[in-house]
């Protein structure tokens, strides 16, 4: 004898599916997203200018940002992640401090880097950035 299951039944596994689809889907996205930390000592090494990847600026900077910054921002600050990851232009429109609170705060899609990088750190990375007019 073949079981058909009711229909409160058939509904019931479509929702678990369908949460468990979009569990899935956002678990994706997030292990995606911006902040991967690599080691910048096993990198190739950038030229003094930074300028391997299209980047002009100090060394250690553009070490800094395709460390933590280039998964979501892109190796040329084009961003990968929408217009508003796009930092070609941001110290036209972002002044040091607002670069500073973000890469420390975070944002909506990006995450806080206030346990990941240094003062030192983000102050090297928001100047560099402000520059980028």
């Amino acid at each position: 004898m073949v079981r058909v299951p009711s229909p409160e039944s058939t509904s019931r596994i479509r929702r678990r599916v369908a949460s468990l689809l979009i569990v899935c889907a956002c678990s994706a996205l997030l292990l995606s997203a911006c902040g991967r930390n690599h080691d910048s000592s096993s990198s190739s090494s950038p030229s003094a200018s930074g300028t391997s990847a299209g980047l002009s600026g100090p060394e250690e900077t553009v070490a800094l940002y395709r460390a933590n910054c280039i998964s979501c921002h892109g190796a040329e600050l084009q961003g990968m992640m929408g217009d508003a990851s796009d930092l070609r232009k941001v110290g036209a429109h972002l002044t040091k401090e607002q670069i500073q609170a973000q890469i420390v705060g975070g944002g909506s899609l990006m995450p806080p880097f206030k346990d990941k990088l240094s003062e030192a750190e983000v102050e090297s990375l928001a100047e560099w950035l402000a520059g980028q007019k």
